[in-house]
């Protein structure tokens, strides 16, 4: 959403999707997974998910106003799953070290997060998607 909304709409529509990121909150909000055997298939998705999370968090504070006061509690749960999801990428197991590295490198480049909100284009379907949107939050 945060692609297709403008700033301020998004911050809104975050706020009714996610009313628990919470300025009051102590910092509990959200915490990344551990994996208790990252040999195991599917339990080294977990590692996956704290890459996932961190890449997404980021691009969410981005895309909010500089004095939105979510945005600390945001950064913090970014930058705990940016740590855990980057322990993991060891190539130590090959069920995780053969794909856990294109998650970080989504993650430590920013790919797909404009470092300037102006780069931002929104395809004209999304735009009467957005306002429908924009009338569902009001």
């Amino acid at each position: 959403m945060r692609r297709v909304l403008p700033g301020p709409e998004f911050a809104r529509w975050l706020h009714v999707f996610l009313p628990q990121i919470s300025p009051v909150k102590n910092g509990t909000w959200l915490q990344p997974v551990v994996s208790p055997d990252p040999s195991d298939p599917k339990l080294a998705h977990l590692d996956g998910l704290n890459l996932s999370r961190a890449w997404m968090l980021e691009g969410i504070a981005t895309a909010l106003p500089k004095n939105d006061k979510r945005l600390p509690m945001i950064r913090v749960a970014a930058e705990a799953h940016r740590r855990a999801g980057l322990a993991a990428v060891t190539g130590k197991h090959y069920e995780g070290g053969h794909w856990l590295g294109s998650f970080a490198v989504y993650l430590v480049t920013g790919r797909g997060i404009p470092q300037n909100l102006s780069q931002i284009s929104v395809p004209e379907p999304f735009v009467s998607l957005a306002a429908r949107q924009k009338r569902s939050l009001h």
